[in-house]
């Protein structure tokens, strides 16, 4: 049985998801440096461009070698700018299942990339890899992200109660972490059923391919 993802390249109309690339480094680090991005995400503040570096040529191969996940940047067709990350993991291949998470940078929000990008990750999963079953997990008062989530049609399932620690920053500028909740969501093959027509209609693209 297959326990390690591909070395894969995911096609929308208007992106491409593949692997980071050592060039992706300052568009990374500045993405990750984002107000939003601390505020929501374990990323390290300040994150640097070394440790984008890192991140490219260590951490992301290593994912994806144990089998664990599979880290892909996301760029526009026309320009190849990086707009974003698209994350998997905690990956159990006996359930065929795994944990999506997504980053936008700032530039790029509200154009609807995460949720075409996580959707394009959610079809290559359940048609070429055969996965059942895709999970994720945003902060209680992450709007953006929970907004993401039923966009794709994703299901609520439950919290997690005080499971998340979030970021916020204090008077002085510097960050300090408070608790939160988990909205644990999931994603089962048949939850794609009409997603895609309901994502175009809405002026969002919704062919995928992938090699």
């Amino acid at each position: 049985m297959t326990t390690t993802f591909p070395d894969i390249s995911i096609n929308t109309d208007r992106l491409v998801l593949r692997a980071l690339e050592e060039a992706d480094a300052p568009a990374l680090a500045e993405m990750m440096n984002d107000e939003l991005v601390g505020a929501w995400t374990a990323v390290p503040q300040p994150f640097t461009e070394a440790a984008a570096r890192r991140w490219i040529t260590e951490y992301a191969p290593a994912e994806r070698a144990a089998g664990r996940g599979i880290d892909l940047g996301v760029t526009e067709f026309l320009t190849q700018r990086l707009v974003g990350v698209i994350q998997l993991g905690r990956t159990d291949w006996r359930v065929r299942s795994t944990e999506l998470s997504y980053i936008v940078a700032p530039w790029a929000r509200g154009e609807g990339y995460a949720s075409e990008a996580a959707l394009a990750t959610a079809q290559w999963l359940f048609g070429d890899q055969k996965f059942e079953r895709l999970e994720l997990r945003t902060a209680a008062d992450n709007t953006a992200s929970q907004q993401v989530a039923q966009k794709i049609g994703c299901i609520s399932e439950g919290v997690l109660r005080n499971a998340c620690i979030a970021r916020t920053r204090t008077e002085d500028g510097s960050w300090t972490e408070l608790r939160t909740d988990f909205i644990v969501w999931g994603l089962l093959p048949e939850d794609l059923d009409g997603v895609a027509d309901q994502m175009a209609e809405a002026g969002y693209s919704s062919y995928t391919d992938w090699s």
